[in-house]
């Protein structure tokens, strides 16, 4: 039964990252699967509405189903809620894109954000995608707050990306990024230029109330050119404040209270640095 599931989930994360449709030639030659299983799972996929096949092709392509289910839980979960206000104050405030990155397991994925600048160049990245955390501002912030031989391990198992997948300053070795991690952890926020991509910059604080674990990231991004390093300094202080305020908001969302008690079927995670 783990087999089966398994399969589905990878055809259900593939056309995930093909909005577009795939045959299902080439669905089967990714995923390493058989073409007759593939095509039985893909129209039980159809037969419970999660995928659909293209009418003038016979591609296979994702339903909004998940998309909808995927919507109602953030809805549910009231993080929106929580957060909107705050990310929107603080963007206004900065003039730069901010969003909020909740901490599942493993992982960092991004749920809401805000559009603070009005003209110019404007960064806007893809909501929902799971952050690479050795290379984001969002994923050094969570990083700092973990004992140094989790956060080894988080990132060895992720893998740390590469300059040529990011930007010219990403870390090539663990040693160069606990570097960095000490800075940002004196600091109280991390800052990156050129790292998740050249040309952008970004600082990230962590969301958590004292003693406790990590359960969010707050992130301010933009273009280089105009969110400078004496910009973001300047900014830091603010950054920690809306941070403090989600984490005193925390208790009124599960989604942000996740990573105190475990998630993805994790269970609690060990005690963060400097509790009591």
């Amino acid at each position: 039964m783990s087999g089966a599931i398994e399969k589905t989930l990878a055809l259900l994360e593939y056309l995930a990252a093909h909005p577009e449709g795939a045959n299902l030639a080439d669905i089967a030659d990714a995923l390493h699967q058989l073409r007759s299983g593939c095509h039985r799972t893909l129209h039980e996929l159809i037969k419970f509405g999660y995928v659909r096949q293209t009418s003038v092709r016979g591609e296979y392509a994702l339903t909004t189903k998940l998309a909808s289910m995927g919507l109602s839980f953030l809805s549910r979960s009231g993080v929106i809620d929580i957060a909107q206000p705050v990310i929107d104050r603080f963007a206004a405030t900065t003039g730069e894109l901010v969003r909020l990155a909740i901490v599942d397991g493993k992982r960092l994925t991004l749920v809401a954000k805000a559009q603070g600048a009005k003209s110019g160049l404007l960064y806007d990245p893809d909501m929902g995608i799971d952050l690479r955390l050795s290379c984001s501002a969002a994923g050094h912030a969570w990083l700092m707050t973990l004992p140094e031989d989790q956060a080894i391990a988080y990132v060895t198992e992720q893998g740390l990306g590469k300059p040529r997948d990011f930007g010219p300053n990403a870390p090539t070795s663990v040693r160069a990024l606990l570097a960095s991690l000490d800075t940002h952890r004196r600091r109280g926020y991390s800052i990156l230029q050129d790292v998740y991509a050249a040309g952008m910059s970004a600082m990230a604080a962590p969301v958590r109330r004292p003693g406790q674990q990590t359960t969010g990231v707050l992130v301010v991004a933009g273009p280089s050119q105009r969110l400078t390093l004496k910009a973001m300094e300047k900014s830091g202080p603010a950054l920690l404040r809306a941070a403090s305020e989600l984490a005193q908001a925390a208790d009124a969302s599960p989604l942000l209270r996740s990573a105190r008690v475990g998630t993805w079927g994790n269970g609690p995670g060990p005690e963060p640095e400097g509790a009591a």
